[in-house]
């Protein structure tokens, strides 16, 4: 690191230990994305390793590819990980999916640390990687689920935004410094359309199917039997070029889905929730003929079995 970054490390990690004063033991939601791995990794600067526990839920909206690469930052930084099961797809209004889809599952993800983890690992507090520019958001319903939990926001409260939480994980060397956000699979499907291990285990196996095509910033939105395939501008006429463009055909369907389409658009992120919250929705939309001929709501049941729940999320 070069005199700069350092100063700036050094500024982040005081600024994260003042919001830390008075925390003996701290576990911090970690999912190995960037803000979260920041927040761990300055944690550990200004606790130390031996005070500072990564808690990642695990549960079928987490990928598989996601939670080892959780676990790789994690060891990097020289954090003890803590995977804690959650079943946020128990919960009725979470299997809904509204626009408040991410409040029922935070809600869970902190209501299981509580249980089963702090009083196990001692711990004091409980800290998320919210930045500064994610309390100007309206779509982030998981925010609310936070503040009913007491859960600390270190780095939105000292000012850090996610230019900042870039540069620092650059600073560090963190492998996810460039990591593209990763949002739960869950994500992937149109609020009103429920959210069921089927669908998110289709979504990922098309996701990894893809990034082993070279395709890294993706999302695969599940309309039913149609994949709506989301890529980088740069990277729509990669995907629709032969050879390439059988075998993205084939990575989709061979997930079960039986159309595939290239969205125009590119990535979009938060595409649902994000069109609710700026038209000021709230309620629940009419039914379109399309979602009451979605063949998976008369066949697929809408609670997960057992070893649905138990499949790593991935």
């Amino acid at each position: 690191m070069t005199s700069a970054d350092t100063d700036e490390v050094a500024r982040a990690t005081g600024l994260v230990a003042e919001q830390l004063s008075g925390v003996g033991r701290l576990g911090v939601a970690f999912s190995g994305g960037v803000d979260s791995s920041v927040l761990l990794a300055l944690a550990v600067r200004a606790l130390g390793a031996d005070r500072v526990v990564a808690v990642l839920g695990v549960s079928p909206s987490l990928a598989g590819d996601e939670r080892a690469a959780a676990h790789r930052v994690a060891g990097r930084i020289g954090a003890v990980v803590v995977e804690v099961e959650t079943r946020e797809g128990d919960r009725e209004a979470y299997r809904a999916n509204g626009p408040d889809r991410c409040f029922h599952c935070k809600d869970e993800l902190f209501t299981r640390i509580g249980a089963e983890v702090a009083q196990r690992h001692r711990l004091d507090a409980i800290a998320y990687g919210e930045n500064a520019d994610d309390v100007r958001r309206l779509d982030r319903p998981g925010a609310r689920a936070a503040a009913e939990h007491r859960v600390l926001t270190p780095l939105a409260t000292a000012g850090i935004d996610k230019a900042a939480v870039r540069r620092i994980a650059r600073d560090l060397d963190l492998p996810c410094a460039d990591k593209p956000a990763a949002p739960c699979l869950a994500s992937r499907i149109p609020h009103f359309q429920i959210v069921s291990p089927r669908k998110l285990g289709q979504v990922e196996q098309a996701e990894a199917a893809l990034r082993r095509l070279g395709f890294g910033d993706l999302r695969v939105r599940h309309h039913g039997d149609v994949a709506r395939l989301e890529l980088p501008a740069d990277e729509l006429v990669r995907a629709v070029s032969e050879p390439l463009r059988e075998r993205v055909h084939a990575a989709v369907t061979g997930a079960g889905f039986r159309f595939v389409t290239l969205d125009l658009a590119g990535i979009q992120s938060g595409a649902f929730t994000g069109a609710y919250v700026n038209a000021g929705e709230r309620g629940r939309p009419e039914p379109t003929a399309d979602r009451a001929a979605e063949p998976d709501r008369a066949v697929e049941p809408d609670r997960p079995t057992s070893r649905d729940r138990t499949e790593s999320r991935g």
